[in-house]
Formats: structure tokens, C-alpha cells, sequence
């Protein structure tokens, strides 16, 4: 079995402009931020980005990397809206398909079944439908219940956190909930997991089950082993959302001159110089 251990920069230097890139994790929850933050470092733009949004969505449309955005929503979970995200919405800065969480969820699904789409219920009798002229219906072959055909969301590349793996792509979450991270990883032509820590592979079900392992080796196409690079966002039970660096960048958001300060402060230097920042918040800058 293959070592498959990089840098996020390894990974970013794989990637290229105008890909579509899905993004793990759910709003401000186990987000991989540190590979986030090494797209922020490069050239890349013109990205098609799907995500259950939270400051990854957020980060990349405030560095103009976005020129499409896919979501189901875009939240910080205890700030209801993304602030970057709120403020190109408004200014129309931004491409957007917006579906039901349901309906993403089945999109990927259909990409991981090599399928141009697959029928729901979901989106019928709402506004769906109405805000996503492009989308279709069909009419059931087995008695003719017409129902929305969700097209495949194919992705180029994925991007999820999880709690641990090994060099050869098995990893697994610890923290209560999977989100998508499969179906973004097996909706891709290319999937790279950044984790906590990366183990010995019998370290994995020593002390956690075996239904942990959400991702096996054949999903993945890197891992990074990234100590805090889901932050600020939650990666339990390793840590929560840091909410006070969470307000302190939804402040910064909101005001240009504030927000290039954050910036110079937290994320014009490499991983190692964005968490001795992040250490080092409470002494004067």
C-alpha cells in the first residue's frame, strides 16, 4: 500500500484554476481549514466551489477565488449567516446555485453512482424549483409521479477534515456526526484528507470502532497531517469551535480596514506563522 502523506501546499500545487472543488464539513464544523488557507497562499481562481458553507466559502470569496458557488447554505452555526458570504450575495458578486441541504446531499450521491442525475421528491411544490430555472423534472416509469431530477454534482476535487488516518488514506471521524465527507470524497476525481493526527493503521479501531472509518484508502488521494487544521472551526472531540476567534473574524468582516489587518495579522504567512498568530492573539499585535 502507498505512503500518501503531503503538505496542504502538495495538494494545493495539485490543484488548478477553474475546477469545481467540494469542501467537507458542515458550517463552522470540521472544516479543513489549514488546506483552505493554503488555497488562500496560491494563484487559484475561478474555482466552482460546493460546500455546506462556513468560513471555507467564506474565506475563499473574500480572496475572489469563487466564480461559482453550489450550497445548501453558507452559516457559522452560531452566527447564523457567513458574513463574506452575506456581502457578495448582496452584491451580486458571485455566481450561485443554491438547493435544499437534501438535494446537495443527492447530487453527490448521484456522482458517486457515475449517474446524470437521480429522482426526488425533495424541492417539489416549493421555490426550488423556481430560483433553479435549470432544474427538471421526470415522470416516473412505474406509474408516472413526476419528480425533480437532481443532476450529479461531479467534482474535480474534495477537500475534507477528519480526527485521524493512516499514511495509506483510512481515516475516520470520532466527533458525533460524518456530515458528507464520503460523498465528497468518492463524488471526486481526486480526494485529500487533512486530519489530526496520522496513526499506525491498527492505532485506528484500538480504541474507537470500526464504524469510525468513514473513508478507506481507495477514496483518497493525499493525507495531511494538519494539528489544528480544522480551526476556528469545531473538530471534536480534538477540540470545539474557538467562538471568540470566530467573533473576532466575523468583526473583522464587516469592515474593509479591519478585515486587511485580520489578514495581515492571521493569513499572509504559512500554516505554522497562522497558528503562532492565533497562539499569540492576546499579546498586543
Amino acid at each position: 500500500m502507498a505512503n500518501k502523506q503531503m503538505s496542504p501546499d502538495e495538494v494545493v500545487a495539485r490543484l488548478r484554476s477553474g475546477m469545481t472543488i467540494g469542501i467537507g464539513g458542515w458550517g463552522s464544523r470540521r472544516k479543513p481549514m489549514a488546506l483552505i488557507r493554503a488555497i488562500l497562499r496560491s494563484d487559484l481562481t475561478d474555482l466552482t466551489v460546493v460546500s455546506y458553507g462556513g468560513p471555507d466559502v467564506g474565506l475563499l470569496l473574500a480572496a475572489k477565488k469563487v466564480r461559482h458557488l453550489i450550497y445548501g447554505f453558507v452559516s457559522l452555526d452560531s452566527i447564523p449567516l457567513e458574513p463574506h458570504f452575506r456581502a457578495a450575495r448582496q452584491a451580486a458578486a458571485v455566481e450561485v446555485t443554491e438547493y435544499d441541504e437534501g438535494m446537495l446531499r443527492w447530487g453527490l450521491y448521484a456522482a458517486t453512482c457515475r449517474l446524470p442525475f437521480l429522482p426526488s421528491r425533495v424541492g417539489l411544490g416549493s421555490d426550488v424549483l423556481a430560483v433553479n430555472p435549470a432544474l427538471r423534472t421526470v415522470a416516473s416509469p412505474y406509474g408516472g409521479e413526476e419528480l425533480v431530477a437532481m443532476p450529479a454534482l461531479h467534482l474535480d476535487a474534495a477537500l475534507v477534515h477528519l480526527n485521524r488516518a493512516d499514511v495509506h488514506g483510512n481515516a475516520q471521524y470520532l466527533g458525533p456526526d460524518p456530515y458528507f465527507d464520503d460523498l465528497f470524497c468518492t463524488a471526486a476525481e481526486q480526494a485529500y484528507v487533512s486530519v489530526e493526527r496520522i496513526v499506525p493503521t491498527a492505532e485506528l479501531t484500538r480504541e474507537a470502532p470500526v464504524q469510525s472509518l468513514l473513508l478507506q484508502r481507495w477514496m483518497v488521494h493525499g493525507v495531511i497531517e494538519a494539528p489544528g487544521g480544522a480551526h476556528f472551526t469545531s473538530c471534536d472531540p480534538d477540540y470545539g469551535r474557538d467562538e471568540a476567534f470566530q467573533r473576532e473574524y466575523a468583526e473583522a468582516a464587516a469592515d474593509p480596514q479591519l478585515w486587511q489587518a485580520f489578514y495581515d495579522r492571521y493569513l499572509n504567512g504559512d500554516e505554522a506563522a497562522y497558528h503562532a498568530a492565533v497562539e499569540n492573539r492576546g499579546v498586543a499585535a
